[in-house]
């Protein structure tokens, strides 16, 4: 099969973490930008990367880039491309975009232009319109048009990667899978040594990192992908990868996954979250305060992310919350090391301690701060002189 380019979209401040999976899949790195990654491979290697990225979101696999200043010029250059090789004359089609172009001012006429474009030429090959509409779960084009600059994409995802399947109870304000992810990937941990989760909410941390010690890939989690709706579909090579892929991820953990809430419905949720995620038996859900949560002896990671307090009034509710985290790391977490994830910098302030590491991520449109702790067995001093 041809090669051609691929781009992996995901969060801002995403990319690295983008980049180290892919190096690791064997992918190349051909760009970076600040929401996405370019590398190359075919369209069967796009279905790989489908079934093995934790921190992308859409994997698209490129068709074809030209000028258009005007939506005529676009829907003649569209019709050009061999549509009747991608999509089945009774398919069903949706188009998404990115626009930025003066004789634009609703992308959605652009969807429809290009959307006009790939249906008549159907039409044209078969006598038959394919279907068309808003739902991401068939066979997806992506338009990208900036001034008279456009690109067509088939969009291999469909509904973002970050959709694993297995958050059913999302509870309050969930932190979404693939940023997750990065945040574990940003501490190191892959397994080895305890991952606590105290404040776990909904549980996606703990899931998340359940699938990481296991090497599990995430997109086993997932049944539909736009690219199994795509002309000449190869069944059997995307049930080889899937068995492989299955056979691949251990069967248990060295280390304990413990995951805590205070609140009782936070961990109902995260159980029959962790549940639909094949990874309940390796996560210990409790219910207790933040700072009753047990770490085991053997070191590893304690990760909490609190609330931001970002209604009115909230913030001087919170001040307790992130002092009793540096009280809770100085007395029950010797030996590991601690991370908050926040953004808020001055609630963050009250936890007391000095951060070793300050990596930013975001959460949507705010800016937030994973905070590093390094908690020593016993005084910094005395490991000194030993």
């Amino acid at each position: 099969m041809t090669k051609n380019k691929i781009i992996i979209t995901c969060p801002k401040s995403i990319p690295p973490f983008l980049k180290e999976e892919l190096c690791l899949l064997k992918f190349p790195i051909i760009s970076e930008s600040i929401g996405a990654v370019e590398t190359e491979g075919t369209l069967e290697q796009a279905m790989i990367l489908n079934l093995y990225l934790r921190t992308g979101h859409k994997v698209l696999f490129f068709l074809k880039e030209f000028r258009a200043k005007t939506p005529d010029e676009l829907y003649t250059q569209v019709t050009k491309i061999r549509w009747e090789n991608y999509i089945e004359q009774d398919g069903y089609i949706s188009v998404v975009s990115s626009v930025d172009n003066p004789t634009i001012k609703d992308s959605r006429f652009a969807n429809v232009k290009c959307k006009d474009a790939i249906v008549d030429r159907i039409m044209d090959k078969y006598k038959q319109r394919p279907y068309s509409g808003p739902r991401k779960n068939k066979a997806v084009i992506f338009l990208y048009w900036k001034q008279d600059q456009c690109s067509i994409y088939l969009d291999t995802s469909g509904e973002p990667l970050s959709k694993r399947g297995y958050r059913k109870i999302p509870f309050t304000a969930p932190m979404q899978e693939t940023l997750a992810a990065a945040v574990i990937m940003a501490t190191g941990w892959r397994g080895r040594g305890n991952f606590i989760n105290p404040m776990c909410g909904s549980g996606t941390l703990a899931i998340e990192a359940a699938l990481i010690a296991l090497g599990k890939a995430p997109g086993l989690l997932r049944s539909n992908y736009a690219f199994l709706h795509l002309k000449g579909f190869n069944k059997d090579f995307w049930r080889e990868q899937r068995i492989k892929a299955r056979s691949a991820a251990k069967k248990s953990i060295t280390g304990k996954i413990i995951a805590t809430d205070i609140n009782p419905r936070a961990i109902e949720a995260a159980k029959k979250n962790a549940a639909t995620a094949g990874v309940d038996h390796l996560i210990e859900f409790n219910i207790c305060r933040f700072s009753d949560t047990i770490t085991p002896v053997g070191g590893g990671v304690v990760m909490l992310n609190p609330e931001y307090g970002e209604r009115l009034g909230e913030q001087k509710k919170l001040e307790a919350v992130y002092s009793g985290i540096g009280d809770y790391f100085k007395q029950k977490c010797k030996g590991y090391t601690g991370y908050v994830f926040t953004g808020n910098p001055d609630l963050a302030k009250k936890i007391g301690l000095r951060a070793k590491r300050k990596i930013t991520f975001f959460n949507s449109k705010i800016e937030c701060r994973l905070l590093e702790y390094e908690m020593y067995e016993g005084s910094r001093k005395r490991d000194e002189k030993k």
